[in-house]
């Protein structure tokens, strides 16, 4: 064997041995897609900190970090939806394991892998759900001279308007 070769190799397994798997395959952050009906709604993305990390209109596609930097340190969103005359959704987004990291360790990073490189840098993470489809319902306020009637549950009025609200009767 060439000392070229002997070279060419050794370099190659210290690479492979010294990057975690869920680090060659993924990446360290994640696009999410937010949509909603009626679209145009706001959008507000915090982080666990409750910081705000985004601001928009759906639809809109946003790439999140997926680790804070900390060991085993996976990031969880909040994403908080609102548009005028229509109920409020939020939902959350969390980290877990993915499977590069679970069983693409045992191939290629070992305890590396495992234990110091995944951990830290967020590809061993994926973001779930990774599509947000949110409902805001139906108006649930006359807007403008219109005279209609929409009957709702009380929990999807708006706080802003339960004060507005006028008992007609009772089933």
């Amino acid at each position: 064997m060439t000392f070229k070769t002997l070279a060419a190799l050794v370099g190659t397994c210290a690479t492979l041995t010294l990057t975690g798997c869920a680090s060659i395959v993924g990446d360290s952050d994640q696009s999410v897609t937010i949509n909603s009906t009626p679209s145009n709604a706001n959008v507000v993305i915090t982080d666990e900190t409750a910081k705000r990390v985004f601001t928009g209109t759906t639809p809109t596609t946003v790439t999140l970090k997926k680790s804070d930097g900390s060991y085993f340190g996976g990031k969880t969103y909040h994403v908080e939806l609102k548009k005028e005359g229509y109920a409020p959704r939020t939902v959350d987004l969390t980290t877990s394991a993915n499977g590069w990291y679970i069983g693409g360790n045992i191939l290629f990073g070992g305890l590396i892998g495992w234990l110091i490189v995944d951990p830290f840098n967020g590809g061993m993470y994926t973001l779930s759900p990774d599509e947000v489809d949110a409902d805001l319902g139906d108006a649930v306020a006359l807007e403008g001279e219109q005279k209609s009637l929409n009957l709702v549950m009380i929990e999807d009025v708006p706080e802003a308007m339960k004060g507005k609200l006028v008992k007609v009767g009772q089933i």
